[in-house]
């Protein structure tokens, strides 16, 4: 069932959308899925679910404010470069308070959501468990801006549109929030490897040796900044390692979890 949390944000209230997974299994741990930069609750589909159930834990989804049914992004707001940071060091732990999330979390984050995951750890070690971070990034590659600048022309086009309107009140609001924050100029500059070096959670680290918007320099360059990174490279698989090799991040994540002393496995 999704839910509606209010929250502060950029000064002004929004509604965020939100889905407990499992709440009933309340002294488990908690899973908390960081979705792409189009992504929502509903574009995860089952997939948190399935995973949840599979490692026996609690999960919660939601849609960051401009994305989803959340408050959508103001139609002449542009997002800065940083943005990401002020999704994963001030709107995420409000949305944790908020729904009283006291004891460190796991995160599973995709794409934007798995630099949000790295973020999120580095700032907030005593918040987090571990986290999952698929096809992340923690700088900007040429293949980056070719992939984004695409999306582009299939938005215009039409086909992408009609798309995302099945998962968001308004559709505008994410892709364009999105790509131009990532086709601004001054984006081209923007890094994370500075901003990760504090993490000490347990991390795996997926990429697709397939992904369209990135190559394996990001979890490579991730490793190097945080030695004790498990890293999974997946053949036959995109941008989207949890629909393209689902079964594979599933295993690999289950297999990590273990390993990190996951209580429930």
């Amino acid at each position: 069932m999704v839910e509606f949390v209010s929250l502060t944000h950029g000064g002004q209230p929004v509604s965020i959308e939100y889905q407990w997974l499992n709440r009933e299994r309340e002294h488990t741990p908690l899973l908390v899925f960081l979705h792409e930069g189009l992504g929502s609750v509903s574009m995860w589909r089952d997939y948190p679910q399935t995973l949840c159930d599979a490692a026996g834990c609690r999960g919660l989804v939601y849609s960051r404010p401009g994305y989803g049914r959340s408050t959508p992004r103001e139609p002449e707001a542009r997002w800065q470069p940083d943005y990401l940071h002020i999704q994963s060091w001030q709107v995420l732990p409000a949305l944790l308070d908020a729904l009283g999330v006291e004891a460190p979390c796991w995160l599973f984050g995709h794409s934007d959501g798995g630099s949000m995951a790295l973020l999120f750890a580095a700032r907030f070690a005593e918040r987090t468990a571990g986290i999952i971070t698929l096809a992340p990034h923690i700088f900007v590659e040429e293949i980056t801006v070719a992939g984004i600048a695409a999306a582009r022309e299939a938005y215009l086009a039409g086909g992408l549109r009609q798309g995302l309107a099945r998962h968001h009140a308004d559709p505008d609001s994410p892709f364009w929030g999105w790509n131009h924050a990532w086709l601004n100029p001054a984006f081209r500059q923007w890094n994370l490897e500075a901003d990760i070096v504090g993490i000490r959670c347990p991390v795996l680290a997926i990429q697709g040796e397939g992904d369209e918007y990135a190559s394996m320099a990001q979890i490579d360059g991730i490793q190097r900044i945080v030695p004790h990174t498990h890293l999974l490279k997946l053949a036959d698989c995109g941008h989207s390692p949890h629909r393209d090799q689902a079964a594979a991040v599933t295993e690999a994540t289950l297999a990590f979890l273990r390993s990190a002393s996951f209580a429930q496995l």
